[in-house]
């Protein structure tokens, strides 16, 4: 059986993974010494980011709301923060 995975979720997709660099760099200036925290407040922003997006699209009517989307997003979010987190390594 193929899947074919629609536009509008590699979108979310692939636009999650910047947010998730972002993020966890952005944790980092905040909790420097404190990697665990800084990641999982990352994955806490992302997520609320990612399903408050939908639940904004949802109570405006602009857009569509799916949850696979919010799914989507924070997936590539978390590839993100990961990559962020092996930079960080990297550079400590």
């Amino acid at each position: 059986m193929h899947y074919k995975i629609e536009a509008d979720k590699k979108k979310h997709f692939f636009v999650g993974i910047p947010l998730g660099i972002f993020l966890q760099f952005l944790s980092v200036c905040f909790f420097p010494l404190q990697p665990i925290l800084s990641t999982v407040v990352s994955a806490g922003i992302l997520i609320v980011i990612c399903y408050g997006f939908e639940l904004f699209s949802l109570v405006t009517g602009r857009g569509h709301a799916d949850n696979i989307d919010a799914i989507a997003g924070i997936l590539g979010g978390i590839i993100g923060i990961t990559i962020s987190r092996c930079i960080l390594m990297l550079i400590y």
